[in-house]
């Protein structure tokens, strides 16, 4: 079991003490008129005056703009614009439909417009700054890092350029510098996980655990989303495992939705542990995107030798 350990410690252990507090919160819309495509978003402005390094966060099936809440806090107190995507057709409006829907919703058609969300997002940050609108020219083009839970990992991961067995559109985005998948997947079939993921040369860090299964019953651990790590080539690489975390443990819910996961109720185990691992993936996950967007040698060093790890979980790295 993890030691209590608060997200503020383990930055101050890291240096990063005086990072800036909270700041605005924005819930709006884009619409994409090529698609005709409305898109709510929450946005995350952090303090100071910039420039700042830009994240975007897709949720997973049957979420919505609140999913990773406690990521998005934690990235924007860490001096980074978070952008928190909804997904129409793959977000919350599909449990109105049940099992059923929530299982049709998990289709190749929908990460296709998973992905083209991204891009669009992306595409409109760059229009909003060459228009000088608002704070976004003060939003570092150079420093954009691409995130996403579940069925929002697995659109990171095409965006980042997985490999698919059959022909795909054009998913790869090469704007994104870094990327950051939790509770990510490989494909099983006629395909490794090295050739599915070998091709993703850009920083790629995955975060998996013990419990970390398949919400419709697949697996029951997260070993097989470990595969991902295995499959990614070396040198530009990161694994968290968790022991004790299961699949919610990774959308950075708020508190009101730890009980519950998507399909029923959760482990004991996991939702007594989420404290320690809420605090433990804000903490390194930040770290983690100022290594990469930000150049931060401080985080890089903390990396290293990362603080308030138990016996039983897993960091990698490289």
């Amino acid at each position: 079991m993890l030691a209590a350990l608060t997200r503020r410690s383990l930055l101050a252990a890291a240096g990063l003490a005086a990072l800036p507090a909270r700041a605005t919160v924005q819930d709006l819309a884009w619409t994409d008129p090529v698609r005709q495509r409305t898109l709510p978003l929450r946005l995350r402005w952090p303090d100071g005056p910039g420039p700042w390094p830009l994240l975007l966060f897709s949720h997973g099936l049957g979420g919505s703009r609140e999913g990773g809440e406690v990521w998005g806090r934690a990235w924007r107190d860490a001096g980074f614009v978070v952008v928190h995507l909804q997904h129409p057709g793959s977000d919350a409006a599909v449990w109105a439909q049940g099992l059923v829907g929530l299982r049709a919703a998990a289709s190749a058609a929908q990460l296709v417009q998973r992905v083209a969300d991204v891009h669009f997002v992306l595409d409109e940050v760059q229009r909003r700054q060459a228009a000088a609108d608002g704070d976004w020219p003060r939003v570092r083009l150079d420093a954009i890092g691409v995130s996403g839970h579940s069925f929002g990992a697995q659109t990171v991961a095409a965006v980042a350029g997985r490999r698919y067995p059959v022909p795909a559109p054009a998913l790869v985005d090469p704007r994104p510098r870094a990327f950051m998948a939790f509770s990510p997947a490989v494909t099983p079939g006629h395909m490794t996980p090295q050739q599915q993921f070998g091709s993703v040369t850009r920083p790629f860090m995955l975060l998996t655990g013990s419990l970390d299964g398949d919400p419709f019953g697949a697996y029951s651990s997260g070993e097989p989303r470990w595969q991902v790590f295995d499959g990614l080539p070396a040198g530009a690489k990161a694994g968290l495992w968790l022991d004790d975390a299961d699949h919610m443990s990774f959308a950075g819910q708020a508190r009101a939705l730890r009980e519950l996961g998507p399909l029923g109720a959760r482990d004991a185990r996991a939702v007594e542990a989420e404290p320690a691992h809420q605090a433990l993936i804000a903490t390194l996950s930040s770290l983690w995107w100022r290594a990469q967007l930000m150049d931060d040698p401080a985080a890089a060093a903390a990396l290293r030798a990362p603080v308030g790890l138990g016996p039983a979980d897993r960091w990698r790295i490289g």
